[in-house]
């Protein structure tokens, strides 16, 4: 279920939904896109802003904390029976989530922190669809695998090759739906905004208790 298009969907819009939340709603910081916090924290640093260039450097600093952490849950509970070792992920995406929804505008910093981690531990758990490589926290490698198989498509007429293509393509389509209703619903509701992304993130918790057939543990 973990590599189900519906399940891949709804991680899209939340990945979407984060992105513009932080953007919008925590100091113009980006929660998945980390080479432009890297952009702005060179740019800062090097015309001698140091706390702007923190601002930035923070939520780098805890993206990466957040691809060890979901590749420490994958190593101690990759085995287990009980749980998927990606709902234990989920679930603490969600959990973390909507503790960030409280926080007050004082404390910008630590909340895009907790968004990056977030962001990051679904972008090193959730990487795949039927086998081929997906992103649902950007869109970059998804936009080059989409104009790559089109091309590909255009030369050998593969109607497989064509479905891949859209497929890719659709799934930028509902990130940007996504960004689009985080946007919005973030100058409605605010900080607490960010519970719907939360809200997402448990109803692909509870999908994942049915497993689809053939699907592995990996």
């Amino acid at each position: 279920m973990s590599e189900s298009a519906i399940v891949i969907g709804l991680l899209c819009i939340s990945g979407g939904f984060q992105d513009a939340y932080t953007y919008n709603c925590r100091d113009e910081v980006f929660a998945n896109a980390q080479t432009g916090n890297m952009v702005l924290m060179g740019q800062n640093f090097a015309m001698g802003n140091w706390y702007l260039g923190i601002r930035y450097l923070l939520p780098v600093l805890a993206f990466a904390a957040g691809i060890y952490g979901a590749e420490k849950i994958r190593i101690l509970y990759g085995e287990s029976e009980k749980i998927h070792w990606r709902q234990i992920v989920i679930l603490l995406e969600a959990v973390t989530l909507f503790a960030v929804g409280f926080m007050p505008e004082q404390v910008n910093l630590p909340a895009n922190m907790l968004v990056s981690f977030v962001c990051a531990m679904q972008v090193q758990s959730f990487r795949k669809l039927k086998g081929s490589a997906y992103a649902t926290t950007m869109c970059i490698g998804n936009l080059r695998a989409a104009t790559e198989l089109w091309c590909s498509y255009r030369s050998t007429h593969n109607i497989e090759t064509k479905k891949k293509s859209l497929l890719y393509y659709g799934f930028i389509g509902i990130f940007i739906l996504g960004a689009a209703l985080g946007g919005v619903l973030t100058m409605i509701f605010a900080g607490k905004a960010i519970w719907i992304s939360s809200g997402l993130l448990l109803i692909v918790f509870f999908m994942m208790f049915r497993e689809e057939e053939g699907n592995g543990r990996e």
